[in-house]
């Protein structure tokens, strides 16, 4: 298993030189950083363990002045290894740095104290015993803490025996087949094109994976892969990659873009979400004032509204609305840390929970509760669930998970309208897609000839008294009116094919059937043909059915006109 680990803890309390031993190499990439002893911007490396295991390790800035590189390069690791410097002791940036990963949720950690051989062994066992005082009720409570000083190569393997024990002690990063590769560095590497490297959570990449870089929206396809200085063909989450792209320059992928497949995110500019502030803030939090996120590797702007109340109190928990001004492919259960920007401090952070939230702000209250989305929106396609939370739940009703009050009113809204439409049944081509994916569950309403009716009812069209008119005056067929028939039921006749309409006039099928008979002995007996009349002389009926009549033998192909008579059509 492999896992990623950041460093945190005050300036210059030797966060890059313990990290240089135990990687071999500086994390210190820029001239600048050289020049001024000071470490600016994010550095990387891998630590060999004497399992024979590797850890990466995020290298992060320890000075105020460059909290925000700090934190792009905590967002998505496990575990952290914690500096503290035994010859200065607890210092601003190291209660910050805990505080920040404790709001990003890092759950484990190795205490290192550094600096060991410039004090005597009274100064650093206080220094041991204020890190455990500071660190008590935190993540870091009980962690092991080990004493080291590089320059008198003083617990450097004891380190690296403690970082193979965290790695046992930290659980795997979760495969759940929807990566999300946060970029925390965009460069063009020679003969190889754009390279961006960041921590890979959510699933695995593979060689010639295509795949979408957000939010600018860019089609992308993996050219190459690598791990620990080691080429791979695939690579699986909680590993620092590099990754080769074609299809995008590096000038045009900033800090905080994103990597995912196409289709597997809904990006989001607004979203609900819990906000613990620091106990240590000396004033409310409210929604005035300049607002910044950090998430993942990304720092926005943005709007904030806090449900509920005005203002949140120092070490008050509650929820928030926040805006931001591009969208990001974000789950509930993201973690995030939101600054303040005039008062350059962090103010708090907390978890996503609702990423598409459907209320009004005043109305909200969000949780991360799957019944509660589902509830809010009444019907949600299963697919759509799962983008929104993360989660797969089996469709209910078709393709939809459906709320229990609000499935539980379409049957009694269903059942009332199959009551009202009476013993004709209700017809089934005017219900939506949702109504009739709600019918196939009713287990009490049968479906025939297209209209629905309760199980146990009999049919009304079976022996109906208009089609019986029709058969007892076969040849002179009474209109629905004389008989006090609705039209809508003459209609599910017709529809059913025991009435046959022609040119307004309607006969029972039978009747049809014995007017091709009638003539079709005609017709053996005169060849030559019939006339109209001799046809309403032998059906005894008047010109008024006889010319509909023979007008259906005519589109049938049974008869065929010439002239003034009709004669054998090829269907006879």
């Amino acid at each position: 298993m492999s896992i990623t680990i950041s460093t945190a803890g005050h300036v210059d309390h030797g966060k890059s030189t313990l990290v240089e031993a135990l990687t071999g190499v500086d994390p210190d990439r820029f001239a600048e950083e050289k020049a001024r002893g000071l470490t600016i911007d994010l550095g990387f490396g891998s630590a060999p363990l004497p399992s024979g295991r590797s850890v990466s390790i995020i290298d992060v800035p320890g000075h105020e002045r460059f909290i925000r590189n700090m934190l792009a390069g905590v967002g998505a690791v496990d575990a952290c290894l914690f500096v503290v410097a035994a010859n200065e002791g607890w210092m601003p940036q190291s209660e910050e740095h805990l505080r920040i990963l404790e709001l990003l949720g890092v759950s484990h950690g190795l205490i290192a104290l550094t600096k060991v051989g410039l004090c005597d062994a009274d100064i650093a066992e206080l220094a041991r015993l204020e890190v455990e005082e500071r660190v008590e009720d935190t993540f870091l409570a009980g962690a092991p803490v080990v004493e080291t000083d590089v320059v008198d190569d003083l617990g450097v393997d004891d380190l690296r025996a403690g970082l193979d024990d965290l790695v046992d002690r930290t659980p795997a990063a979760a495969d759940l087949r929807r990566p999300r590769l946060w970029i925390d560095r965009a460069f063009a590497a020679r003969g190889a094109g754009t390279v961006v490297t960041g921590t890979l959570t959510g699933g695995q990449i593979r060689v010639d994976d295509e795949l979408e870089l957000k939010p600018r929206g860019a089609v992308v396809r993996v050219r190459a892969l690598q791990s620990h200085h080691s080429q791979r063909t695939k690579i699986g989450p909680g590993n620092r990659v590099a990754v080769n792209l074609s299809g995008v320059s590096h000038q045009e992928v900033v800090r905080g873009d994103v990597l995912v497949r196409a289709g597997q995110w809904h990006m989001t500019n607004r979203f609900d979400a819990s906000l613990t502030v620091l106990s240590t803030l000396d004033h409310e939090v409210s929604r005035r004032g300049a607002h910044a996120i950090y998430v993942g590797a990304c720092e926005l702007p943005a709007r904030m509204r806090i449900l509920g109340l005005e203002a949140l109190s120092p070490g008050e928990a509650g929820h928030v609305r926040l805006h931001l001004p591009q969208r990001l492919p974000l789950l509930p259960g993201d973690r995030f840390v939101l600054r303040e920007s005039g008062r350059a401090e962090t103010i708090g952070g907390g978890t996503v929970l609702d990423i598409d939230p459907v209320l009004a702000a005043s109305r909200a209250r969000p949780d991360l509760s799957i019944d509660r989305v589902v509830a809010e929106r009444g019907w949600v396609e299963a697919e759509r669930l799962a983008l929104l939370t993360g989660q797969r739940r089996e469709p209910d009703v078709g393709r939809w998970v459906v709320s229990p009050t609000v499935l539980k009113g379409s049957k009694a809204r269903l059942r009332a309208a199959v009551d009202d439409a009476g013993p004709l049944g209700l017809d089934i081509a005017g219900l939506d897609e949702k109504d009739r994916a709600v019918l196939s569950l009713m287990e009490e309403m049968a479906t025939e000839g297209g209209r629905v009716r309760p199980i146990g009812q009999s049919d009304p069209f079976e022996n109906h008294r208009y089609t019986a008119a029709l058969e007892a005056a076969p040849f002179t067929p009474p209109d629905p009116e004389a008989v006090g028939v609705d039209r809508s039921e003459v209609r599910e006749l017709v529809k059913r094919g025991v009435v046959v309409e022609q040119d307004g006039v309607f006969f029972a099928a039978s009747t049809l059937a014995a007017a091709r008979s009638a003539v079709g002995e005609m017709l053996a007996d005169q060849p030559d043909g019939v006339t109209v009349a001799e046809v309403r002389e032998r059906l005894e009926t008047t010109r008024k059915y006889a010319l509909p009549l023979l007008a259906w033998l005519d589109g049938q192909g049974a008869t065929r006109r010439r002239g003034d008579v009709r004669i054998a059509g090829p269907r006879l």
